[in-house]
């Protein structure tokens, strides 16, 4: 009898429901620039249940009953209500937090707990040392419990410094066009914390974004782009900025595919942000796939195994349906995943295709091979066979960003954290090409700065990346790969010369002498490229020479201005002591300025995220 009752209850509520509810629409906008917000929880207030987030413009689609409230909420932004009544369309616009912390470190989920901390203040709320020492802020400011502790890895950096020019005029590196470490610190700062120095690579957050260079018209697969003007955060020097542009090749004329899904479903994948999401992402993916695509899937937890065979992307449902079936659970044997994965790719290779394996996991190997060093000697073993390798970061509290990064970089591929269903259809969608698809590989660039001009250089970010001179014409050794449609940009500091630096050495067994070109030209430096077709194994150089210029920055195009700007961020998160006199609000200005058209709204985002940045 109590069952019927509960059951007709049931049935009222949801016809009361349906009877009232209607299609609610509309945007929800920052009250400081009245910029979009990406991201936003909006949900039903009488009904939690009931909710959506906001898109890359800022804009939501909810079905909701006309007697509710709706709730708007964000990271450092006040929490909205409206009342819907008879409105079809709500906008709404948010106000910033005053986020004050009073001697109390706030820590993300999986972090460490000092027992130091004595409050906590979030608007006009204040808790006591117990509370402080338990809680944490999450991206909607409530409080839960944390775990005892973090094992997530980061490979260190050694932020690079200036070399005076006449002594190191060469600077050698391999592109990277990786950017995990942006939606990765983007995580960090969601959740109400400063990221570890060491997960901010400066160059993986200035190569998140895309910047409008030119298309390539040079029979070769990536145009040259080049600035050169006064640097935003030091007056007293230049700032280089340099970009590749790769070709962009239109879906359908891209080759055959031949994907093998590596999925981690060990027990550590059991959490919403990591198993459920990648899911998820993939499904994104898959609706991608062509017909004359193919994708099997291989699984590894306690042991590995071969879930779906190579499946026509025709059969779309198929490979949904055994998506759908994982489930996580048991340890996590990667390298044994590692090698079937090679193997199905290997017996379903596609000559002349594009075979590739797509792992997706947190990282945490713990069974077989897990030193960094094997599981790199496995990768290198196997990339020869033109089968390369991307990665998929998931996840958090045991996240192994510095095993990952190695795969990726190893295996001729590239590496991504997705952190969020808007970035798995970045990745996975709107860079489709870029992220499946090579056209050029073992990509290196060599500056040769001119010492009668330059004093001094330094390279922002790509510490990871850095080769020796002598690499840039060795064909064997290993560098970055550049994809359909993908952008690569680096930026230099310089400090320019003066007359006594022409003469100044301190080597006790050679001198430098500057030749007639050096003195009376206007050369700042020259670049070299070598790339490799991606089924080739000899390099094509390219050259381009850089001229003197000392333009206004505010002159300058929003590439050249945006990159700045997020290469400035980058310092201050990291506290770098090459920084100079970036702030905050230097970092907002600039990036105002430069948005450009900012279609899939990444550049609104990345303000959103400096100006709650400035309140942790």
């Amino acid at each position: 009898m109590k069952k019927n009752v509960i059951a007709l209850f049931t049935l009222m509520v949801t016809f009361h429901f349906a009877s009232t509810a209607g299609i609610v629409i509309g945007i929800v906008t920052s009250a400081d620039d009245n910029l979009p917000i990406p991201g936003v929880s909006v949900i039903v207030k009488e009904s939690p249940r009931i909710g959506t987030t906001t898109d890359i413009d800022g804009k939501y689609l909810l079905n909701a009953p006309q007697n509710a409230t709706l709730v708007f909420s964000f990271v450092g932004m006040k929490t909205k209500e409206i009342m819907i009544g008879n409105q079809t369309i709500i906008n709404a616009t948010l106000e910033s937090e005053n986020l004050e912390l009073d001697e109390c470190i706030v820590m993300a989920v999986g972090t460490s707990r000092p027992r130091n901390q004595k409050s906590l203040k979030i608007g006009d709320k204040k808790y006591d040392a117990e509370i402080c020492d338990e809680l944490s802020i999450t991206s909607q400011m409530n409080l839960y419990e944390q775990e005892d502790f973090n094992t997530e890895g980061y490979s260190t950096i050694r932020e690079n410094g200036f070399k005076e020019a006449i002594k190191t005029p060469l600077s050698t590196f391999s592109i990277d066009v990786d950017a995990a470490s942006y939606s990765n610190v983007r995580r960090f700062l969601n959740d109400g914390q400063k990221p570890p120095v060491d997960a901010v690579r400066i160059e993986e957050m200035i190569n998140y974004f895309s910047y409008d260079y030119p298309q390539p018209n040079n029979g070769h697969p990536f145009a040259i782009y080049h600035e050169l003007a006064i640097c935003p955060w030091n007056k007293e020097s230049l700032l280089l900025h340099i970009g590749l542009q790769g070709e962009k090749i239109k879906k359908d004329n891209l080759p055959p595919s031949n994907i093998v899904f590596l999925i981690d479903v060990s027990g550590s994948m059991d959490y919403h942000n990591k198993l459920p999401l990648l899911k998820k992402a993939f499904t994104l993916l898959v609706q991608e796939l062509r017909d004359e695509d193919k994708v099997a899937i291989v699984v590894y937890a306690g042991s590995s195994g071969l879930v779906l065979p190579s499946t026509s992307g025709k059969e779309k449902n198929k490979i949904l349906d055994a998506l759908e079936r994982l489930q996580a659970g048991g340890s996590t044997a990667g390298a044994a995943g590692l090698n079937l994965a090679y193997q199905v790719a290997s017996e379903n290779l596609i000559k002349d295709g594009n075979n590739r394996i797509i792992l997706a996991t947190d990282g945490d190997f713990n069974v077989g091979i897990s030193s960094n060093a094997e599981m790199e000697r496995l990768i290198e073993k196997e990339r020869d066979k033109g089968i390369f390798i991307s990665v998929l970061g998931f996840g958090m509290g045991n996240y192994k960003d510095d095993k990952m990064e190695i795969i990726a970089d190893k295996g001729n591929g590239n590496y991504a954290y997705i952190d969020n269903i808007l970035e798995a259809k970045k990745v996975l969608v709107n860079e489709f090409g870029g992220t499946l698809f090579t056209i050029a590989k073992d990509v290196k660039i060599q500056i040769e700065f001119n010492p009668a001009i330059v004093e001094s250089y330094r390279l922002v970010g790509y510490e990871n990346r850095l080769l020796n001179n002598e690499d840039f014409e060795d064909d064997k050794k290993d560098a970055g790969e550049l994809g359909s449609g993908h952008t690569v940009t680096a930026l230099y500091e310089i400090r320019l010369t003066n007359n006594s630096a022409l003469t100044k050495n301190d080597l006790k067994y050679q001198t430098t002498q500057l030749n007639t070109l050096a003195k009376t030209g206007e050369e700042v430096a020259t670049v070299k490229f070598r790339y490799k077709k991606p089924d080739g194994t000899t390099s094509i150089l390219l050259e381009k020479v850089i001229p003197y210029n000392g333009s206004n920055f505010t002159d300058m195009s929003d590439n050249f201005r945006f990159s700045a700007a997020v290469a400035s961020f980058g310092m201050i998160l990291r506290n770098s002591e090459f920084k100079g006199s970036a702030t905050y609000q230097s970092v907002i200005d600039l990036a105002k300025y430069a948005k450009g058209e900012d279609a899939e709204g990444y550049r609104s985002e990345f303000i959103q995220l400096v100006k709650l940045s400035e309140h942790l």
